[in-house]
């Protein structure tokens, strides 16, 4: 169940990107379930990979090559998904970082913890 909830999560930032950045373009809601489907798997499978291959040069930028690699496979999805669409990599990297504020929001909000603790 926590699954599901994390994934509508998720579409609901993916489809909010799109009204605060206007090179990014999602035409339904569907099509913003799909592609949260796909950057998650995306995510787990790919992201890792290129993250080890490119350590050392993300080690030198301390870090910030890891926000090229996000907007790369958020440029990546875009291409595979209908509807989904992106104008340009820097774009995409905008996108990713908006894209991934309003999912830590959102999860922040909707899936804190309640053990008691105010």
């Amino acid at each position: 169940m926590r699954l599901l909830l994390i994934w509508f999560i998720n579409a609901a930032a993916l489809f909010a990107v799109p009204y605060l950045m206007h090179s990014i373009t999602m035409s339904s809601g569907w099509t913003a379930l799909v592609a949260a489907a796909l950057l998650g798997l995306v995510n787990a499978l790919i992201r890792p990979l290129l993250v080890m291959l490119t350590l050392p040069v993300t080690f030198v930028s301390l870090g910030l090559f890891i926000l090229i690699i996000n907007g790369f496979l958020f440029w990546l999805v875009a291409q595979v998904v209908d509807g989904f669409h992106v104008a340009s990599f820097w774009s995409a990297v905008g996108g990713a970082i908006l894209y991934s504020i309003i999912s830590w929001a959102l999860s922040t909000l909707l899936l804190s913890k309640t053990d008691g603790n105010p």
